[in-house]
């Protein structure tokens, strides 16, 4: 390896005889959006929308101020702080072809675990327009049950006796809000960019029930003024490895301590929705709707419950990624047959959208050859994840007498994963969810009783009470700890 050029904007000419840079000058003063949570699907998703935006010569009051609310942010700030909050996009494309560019719409990144004040200042600021949000299911802070707002979290109960001192996004949005208000300035837009069905709709929801409980009136102006459109957001971006940052040493010459790996495949659908402006989004492709709703549900049915199809058997029979999943033809044919028979019965007609070839276009994509996406990190969080992508299809096809046999067999390598926690082969499985040890504690009982694991209420809802699911689910669930041999069911459901 020759010598590496670091990332930063001393560097950018340099660099640029490699790679494209950013072409637009960049000051923190223009930053039109805050966005909370700057991981690695953001800096794939919306912060390269505004670069592309901003390389057409456009939007120079759109670029980023990025917010970490938690600790472990803390080492994306120190890199950030010394690449000038530079980083690369490496786009890997399935037939090999790399291609890196310098991302520069990132212009600023603030800690609200450090400073609080400067946070809301930040958000405040007559120049905010937008504040977005990546935070994950976990971020919303919502019963999974009841759908209710958690008020038991120690961290709100200190929220709403310390307005001053906030530590959630429920905090520092509720702040920020009422100095704008005290202030005379128009709302911001609270723009939802994550996995959650209907995501504006729940962030709505979930602050005004926060607002409301700290303080009422301000929850009529927030109520009134902030706009929540919802949005459905799609692009494969694996976590960082050793080996990209590696890659792109290798390949360019750059040094940059934590690049965004991802697939050529982008889409963002949005309600056209917005309190105080918005960036000219549809010029780089993104796509505004009167009602996200069906876009959101095809992407939420299909590709998240086609990960957790392929993830859950993928990770018990021993397959490493989920491109090795598809790359198996048994598990190729058993995902197709689950889209086709039990996932599009439940979807309807999606206006603009080619289902079959959306279907075959999921197909390449989780295919890619050089997107590892480990099934560990697709199985983690599945308390989360299964009653939105697939446990709401197994519900939707029992009303309507369809078929349910492939989500099945689906719970049932769940219910085993989390009771035995190792694969076919005996090898020890990482898991990481909230969850882990309720799931563990009910699904380890299936021995003595098969519907044990189902019986959880707050993810599995009315389920047990269904007798086409329970007598299915209790077949499969006695042959599968009898014999656990992934393939041979996958086999016979065909």
């Amino acid at each position: 390896m020759g010598k590496l050029t670091p990332l930063n904007k001393e560097n950018l000419a340099e660099i640029g005889n490699q790679i494209p840079v950013p072409t637009y000058d960049r000051s923190p003063d223009k930053a039109g959006i805050v966005h909370i949570g700057v991981g690695g699907f953001h800096r794939a998703h919306l912060a390269y929308y505004v670069h592309q935006l901003r390389q057409l010569g456009e939007a120079s009051e759109w670029e980023i101020c990025g917010i970490g609310l938690r600790q472990n942010d803390q080492k994306l700030h120190d890199i950030f702080k010394k690449q000038n909050h530079l980083y690369t996009l490496m786009v890997q494309h399935p037939d090999g072809k790399k291609e890196a560019e310098v991302i520069g719409s990132i212009v600023d990144f603030k800690m609200g675990t450090d400073d609080p004040e400067a946070v809301i200042t930040r958000m405040a600021a007559p120049e905010t327009k937008i504040v977005s949000l990546t935070i994950t299911e976990g971020g919303y802070n919502f019963n999974p049950n009841t759908g209710a707002f958690n008020f038991e979290n120690p961290q709100i109960q200190h929220e709403l006796a310390h307005p001053d001192d906030p530590k959630t996004v429920y905090g520092f949005l509720t702040a920020s809000l009422k100095r704008r208000r005290d202030e005379g300035l128009p709302a911001f837009t609270v723009l939802s960019c994550d996995n959650i069905e209907h995501n504006g709709n729940m962030i709505q929801k979930m602050l005004l029930a926060f607002a409301k409980a700290q303080d009422p009136t301000l929850a009529q102006w927030i109520e009134k003024e902030v706009s929540f459109p919802n949005s459905m957001v799609d692009r494969i971006t694996p976590v960082t490895t050793q080996e990209d940052i590696k890659l792109l040493a290798e390949t360019y010459g750059v040094e940059d301590e934590w690049p965004v790996t991802c697939e050529p495949f982008i889409q963002w659908v949005v309600e056209d929705n917005f309190s105080n402006g918005r960036p000219s989004f549809e010029k780089v492709g993104v796509q505004f709707v009167p009602d996200v709703v069906p876009y959101e549900k095809m992407k939420l049915r299909l590709l998240n419950a086609g990960h957790s199809v392929l993830g859950l058997l993928g990770v018990l029979h021993g397959h490493p990624t989920i491109d090795v999943c598809v790359q198996d033809e048994l598990f190729a044919q058993y995902l197709r047959a689950f889209f086709d028979e039990e996932a599009t019965p439940v979807l309807g007609e999606i206006k603009g959208i080619n289902l079959a070839d959306y279907k075959d276009s999921l197909l390449e994509r989780f295919g890619n050859p050089n997107i590892k996406d480990s099934v560990d990190r697709i199985c983690s969080e599945s308390s989360a994840k299964l009653p939105k992508f697939l446990i709401a299809t197994i519900q939707e096809n029992l009303a309507a007498g369809g078929s349910i046999k492939y989500a099945t067999l689906v719970l049932v390598a769940w219910c085993y994963y989390s009771d035995k926690q190792e694969n076919q082969n005996g090898q020890k499985l990482v898991i990481q969810d909230e969850m882990k040890e309720e799931l563990h504690q009910a699904a380890k009982k299936t021995t003595e009783d098969a519907l044990s694991f189902i019986k959880q209420e707050s993810i599995f809802g009315n389920l047990i009470d269904n007798k086409r699911f329970t007598d299915l689910y209790t077949e499969m669930v006695n042959r599968f700890y009898n014999d656990v041999a992934i393939k041979k069911y996958m086999q016979e459901l065909l």
